[in-house]
C-alpha cells in the first residue's frame, strides 16, 4: 500500500508543479530557517518535480526565500488541499546556472523579470531526504535515499 500511495502522491505534486504548462494558480508552501532561528513560510509556484523526489521553484535572489536557503539549506515543502497532505523535507539549492533557469522558465515569470537571463531570477531545488504523505485518508513516513 505504501509504494501506492508515494506513487498518488508523486503524481499530485507533478500535477501541482507547472511543467513547462500554462499557470493554473498552482501553489506550496515552502518552510526555511529564519536569520533568529525560527521556522518561516513562504508560498510560491512549483516550476517542476521528479515525483516526491525534488522539486524546484523560482524566485527572486534577492527574496527571503533564496537568502534563507543560502544561510540553511533545511527545508520542507507541504502541499495541501482537502483531498490529500503532502510533507517533503529534505535540502535546498539556489540555482543561478543559465541554462537550469532557462530550462524552468515560463511564460507567467514575465510580470517579475525581464526574462530567464535576469540576474535576480533564480531556481529553488529542494532534494527530498524525508516525506510524510496523506493520500486516500491512509498515511505513509519514510525516508529517501
Amino acid at each position: 500500500m505504501s509504494k501506492e500511495i508515494i506513487a498518488k502522491a508523486g503524481k499530485i505534486v507533478e500535477d501541482n508543479a507547472i511543467q513547462g504548462g500554462a499557470f493554473k494558480g498552482q501553489i506550496c508552501t515552502l518552510s526555511l530557517i529564519d536569520e533568529d532561528g525560527f521556522p518561516t513560510a513562504s508560498v510560491l509556484t512549483p516550476s517542476k518535480a521528479d515525483g516526491i523526489n525534488s522539486v524546484t521553484l523560482c524566485t527572486m535572489l534577492d527574496c527571503n526565500a533564496a537568502k534563507r536557503s543560502k544561510a540553511c539549506n533545511r527545508a520542507s515543502i507541504c502541499f495541501a488541499s482537502t483531498e490529500y497532505c503532502i510533507n517533503l523535507v529534505g535540502e535546498v539549492e539556489v540555482i543561478t546556472s543559465d541554462d537550469i533557469k532557462r530550462e524552468m522558465w515560463y511564460d507567467a515569470l514575465s510580470a517579475h523579470f525581464t526574462g530567464p537571463d535576469d540576474p535576480n531570477y533564480c531556481v529553488l531545488k529542494l532534494t527530498t531526504k524525508r516525506y510524510k504523505l496523506l493520500v486516500d485518508w491512509q498515511e505513509v513516513e519514510g525516508r529517501l535515499p
